[in-house]
């Protein structure tokens, strides 16, 4: 054994036997906090890094004119990091951490700790109409899974610090402690009680001091309203509400719609080729599409309008509202179309903040459409409080978008309004998408996690670990003697699994429908196993959740069930069995 193993398996004796397990939580989800808030500050700065490099004085003539090329270029140097220096697939930050927390125990490879840190950059850096903030939580998750592997936590602690990183991550990005807390519960569906509350207070709280101390109070945007609450404009916050649901519903199918699109091409070369001309020539027509989009987002709140729109490259009269609405609403339309094509096209970025910057484009396009009509709304609220609406509708999470928008705001004069947007945005969205761009996938497989504890317990149990093999198979050919002495004496089973040659599965035979047979010596050459076996309900193993093999039992009345694979069997599962492991893993997840 090497000294570093040796003095490792030290620290870990040492810890058993000094630091209380809930002591140690707390600590780990301190240091969690703190890695996750220095690798949010790390995406971020590199990406200011590449953009100011690209903006710098030797090709600031020129800068317009390139806007075309750079997207092209960060996705091929994206390409080729994926390829040649990671070589495995990344994925999307939010949608494959849950993946990791329902499909694998919260077990994150390590690679994942670097892998967005090169990558999602290089994407924003260039150009790529995408956020920063699913890299910072897919950062912060694999940090946190692999200091909980490195410490031989459980699966429970496991995905409670996943979800100290997602939170630390939230809070570093926009120093709002309190709606990260919220984040990392309503996405990853984390079950709030005291136990899981304390470590997520301390991630967060660790979280926005490593902010503080790596960047002071500056963050990416800060705002105090300047305008109160009307109570006379409710009419117009529902009106608003309906239309960023409907937004949110564009956004959801758009991205749904482009990437099965993209999905047609099964070179990634060639998607890359495709989607970074696609982006291209967007950029070139809108250029306020680049990158995550933060200075539209402060211009359009503090009422900067033309400063918002200042790199749209056409002669316009932007002191004529009708415009200025017609190009924020091509804006937040094309936001959609860009970001999905940049994801499509092998860019590595979250989906967020480009919610957030297409609510503040439609919010504020609203507000003065409202204005024009003799009425007046604060166009400044009225863009924060369409970011809310989108972030309800498009991420399925009212409650992050209501205290996101309440902090960043320094109070919570805008709570009716927010509440009221949020609400009505999320409900229309939820009507016609069940299901958020992060969870779609995992929920057309019946994988995904939710407040429902019963189910959560179902799906983080796995069908391979519940495989019983220790019964004995017969062919159909067989007579009643043969199977007796080959199969029944030599079995502690009572039932037989009937396979071909191939090891096809045909179906069943139980020891009770050949018991009057067994004492009848005169049946064993005359009787063969085809002519009593029968047909049994099958478990798929690749197919099949937990949840659906409970089902199968309930409505079969059996206490075992074959599992078979591509038609071949692989062996039994008995509902006494399930059960039992429900029960151990139900203590598992909840003591």
């Amino acid at each position: 054994m090497s000294k570093n193993s040796k003095l490792y398996k030290k620290i870990l004796i040492w810890r058993y036997k000094h630091i209380s397990e809930r002591q140690f939580i707390y600590i780990l989800s301190i240091v969690v906090g703190f890695l996750a808030g220095f690798g949010t500050f790390i995406l971020k700065d590199l990406t200011f890094l590449i953009e100011a490099f690209l903006q710098g004085k030797f090709i600031k003539d020129y800068y317009y004119s390139l806007y075309f090329i750079f997207p092209i270029i960060g996705l091929f140097l994206v390409y080729y990091i994926k390829k040649y220096v990671i070589k495995k697939e990344i994925g999307h930050g939010i949608s494959t951490t849950l993946h990791a927390i329902s499909r694998r125990n919260g077990i994150i490879k390590r690679y994942k700790i670097v892998a967005s840190l090169l990558t999602a950059p290089i994407t924003v850096g260039f150009g790529g109409s995408a956020g920063l903030q699913g890299p910072a939580v897919s950062t912060g998750a694999a940090l946190g899974s692999n200091i909980a592997q490195l410490f031989h936590m459980n699966s429970k602690t496991r995905m409670l610090l996943i979800g100290c990183a997602t939170a630390g991550a939230m809070a570093s990005m926009f120093q709002a402690p309190i709606a990260a807390i919220i984040f990392a519960v309503e996405i990853f569906s984390l079950d709030l009680a005291f136990a899981s509350l304390v470590p997520l207070l301390l991630a967060s709280v660790s979280a926005v001091l490593s902010s503080y101390l790596l960047t002071g109070t500056n963050v990416l945007f800060r705002f105090r309203l300047l305008d109160v609450f009307e109570v006379r404009d409710i009419p117009f916050y529902i009106v608003l509400a309906f239309l960023t649901g409907v937004a949110s519903v564009y956004f959801s199918r758009m991205y749904f719609t482009i990437t099965r699109f993209f999905e047609r091409f099964k070179s990634s070369f060639k998607r890359l080729l495709i989607g970074g001309i696609a982006i291209g020539v967007m950029l070139f027509l809108i250029p306020p599409l680049y990158g995550e989009g933060y200075g539209l987002i402060n211009n359009l709140l503090k009422g900067n309008t033309a400063e918002a729109l200042k790199d749209i490259p056409y002669n316009l009269d932007l002191e004529n509202v009708y415009i200025v609405v017609l190009m924020l609403l091509l804006i937040a339309v094309f936001k959609a179309i860009a970001m999905t094509t940049t994801f499509a096209a092998g860019g590595v970025g979250g989906i967020f903040i480009p919610t957030i910057f297409m609510g503040a484009a439609l919010g504020n396009a609203i507000a003065k459409v409202i204005n024009q009509f003799g009425f007046h709304v604060s166009e400044s609220n009225f863009t924060l409080i369409g970011m809310t609406g989108l972030m309800a509708g498009v991420l399925h999470a009212p409650l992050t978008a209501i205290f996101l928008i309440a902090e960043i705001t320094g109070g919570y004069e805008l709570f009716v309004p927010l509440m009221l947007v949020s609400a009505i945005s999320y409900a229309f969205t939820k009507y016609f998408v069940s299901n958020s761009i992060y969870t779609v996938e995992l929920a057309k497989k019946g994988q995904l996690i939710t407040h429902n504890k019963d189910k959560n317990v179902l799906m983080l149990m796995r069908i391979d670990n519940l495989i019983e093999k220790n019964f004995k198979a017969i062919t159909p050919e067989m007579n009643l003697g043969e199977m007796l002495k080959k199969s029944v004496a030599k079995s502690k089973r009572n039932i037989f699994p009937v396979l071909d040659d191939e090891k096809q599965f045909l179906g069943i035979v139980l020891l009770d429908d050949i018991r009057p047979m067994m004492f009848d010596q005169s049946q064993y050459t005359e009787t063969y196993v085809s002519d009593f076996m029968k047909a049994a309900p099958s478990i798929i193993f690749k197919d099949d959740s937990i949840e659906m093999v409970m089902t199968k039992f309930n409505e079969s009345g059996a206490w075992n069930l074959p599992v078979v694979d591509a038609g071949l069997y692989v062996g039994f599962i008995s509902k006494s069995k399930l059960l039992t492991a429900y029960r151990r893993k139900l203590i598992e997840v909840t003591v």
